[in-house]
């Protein structure tokens, strides 16, 4: 079982210079279910009343998933949570010594006995707790099972493993998650961040070691270098885990757009799955290859999500390219010895005017090739 907890409207809207309103926050949690995301994290109540009634909106949705806050591991945020109507809930203690020392004075068992005082009473009121581990990729393993273990005695329902500031990598995830999910104790969600841009490797690496559930955010919006790509667990999931979701390109489409104009953040041309780029073919060996086979260079289609195949003219073009062009412009049996002719005149102009051809100026150029 591979589930997306997606945290977009939580630890994406957490990103720096970002914030959600109202309409917006309705629309991507909309777009998000119908995406694919499994479960969707989706504020933080203890902000106070503009936060509550948000979330009171997004829960009116009525969308078939799970829908959870985050929380510290206190009283007050579990009430803020309960009086919001949630029926889900991340409570998060730091459990690495370095966090421990800043919020808890290096007191673990205070810490421990609050944790279990806040889950006990979320178990009364029969919700879904998941124990946010905050900082566990520094904590020692074995704190994180006794964390663990704990936890499922009191009757909570997963662990959060967090690699907060990113140092994760993708073997080292996996020892820990191997470590800890042999335990048996609680399912593990994943929660990376992209500060040595290893989160999706890290969020993947997690699932392949037992992990359940991965959190993520559209684009990887998030604090500081972001966190794991929704858009790039989804599409590994679906096409190398077999992960059963029918992805609607569209919709995924519109989701990206969305989040992207919401948080005033550009879509780069080259970001995996949704770069507009991406099924850009311009090296002559390549685009050969695409003629014969569409597999050739692509591990999707643009059909799957919602964008489309070019082949540039560029400095790397080789002669399929422009035989492709003019045979779009009605030129169909192209003489070959000046397509090979022209190609250094394309190169020199494409590297000088740092811009590529376009169909009308390849026309040109042949035909003028032609007379002399």
């Amino acid at each position: 079982m591979f589930l997306i907890n997606d945290t977009t409207l939580r630890d994406g809207e957490q990103a720096p210079y970002v914030a959600f309103n109202t309409q917006e926050k309705l629309d991507i949690a909309q777009k998000l279910f119908k995406a694919g995301a499994d479960e969707l994290e989706v504020g933080i109540p203890a902000m106070g009343k503009k936060e509550q009634d948000d979330l009171k909106e997004i829960l009116a949705l009525n969308l078939p998933i799970r829908v959870m806050s985050w929380n510290r591991a206190t009283m007050s945020d579990l009430e803020a949570s309960m009086k919001c109507g949630l029926k889900a809930v991340d409570l998060s203690i730091p459990v690495s010594d370095i966090l421990i020392d800043v919020k808890f004075k290096g007191h673990k068992e205070k810490l421990l006995r609050q944790l279990e005082t806040v889950v006990l009473e979320a178990k009364k009121e029969n919700l879904f707790v998941c124990i946010g581990g905050e900082d566990s990729s520094r904590a020692n393993l074995k704190f994180l099972e006794e964390i663990m273990s704990l936890g499922k005695n009191l009757g909570a329902n997963r662990f959060r493993y967090c690699d907060t500031i990113g140092t994760l990598t993708p073997h080292k995830t996996y020892e820990n998650i191997k470590s800890l999910s042999s335990l048996d104790l609680l399912d593990i969600e994943m929660h990376t961040h992209n500060d040595f841009g290893m989160a999706t490797a890290n969020a993947i690496s997690g699932f392949e070691a037992g992990a359940i559930s991965a959190n993520t955010t559209v684009i990887g919006l998030g604090e500081r270098a972001g966190n794991a790509s929704f858009e790039q667990v989804l599409m590994s999931l679906t096409r190398l885990f077999g992960k059963k979701v029918q992805i609607d390109s569209d919709n995924l489409k519109s989701l990206v757009q969305a989040v992207g104009l919401a948080s005033n953040r550009r879509i780069d041309t080259n970001l995996p799955i949704v770069g507009e780029n991406i099924f850009s073919h311009e090296s002559g060996i390549h685009v050969n290859g695409m003629m014969k086979s569409k597999s050739s260079y692509e591990p999707f289609t643009p059909n799957e999500v919602g964008l489309k195949r070019y082949f540039p003219i560029g400095k790397h073009s080789g002669t399929s390219t422009l035989d492709y062009h003019l045979k779009t412009l009605g030129i169909n049996y192209p003489d070959k010895n000046t397509l090979q002719k022209i190609l250094p005149r394309i190169r020199e102009i494409v590297t000088n005017r740092k811009k590529v051809l376009d169909s009308k100026e390849l026309k040109e150029l042949y035909l003028c090739s032609l007379d002399i």
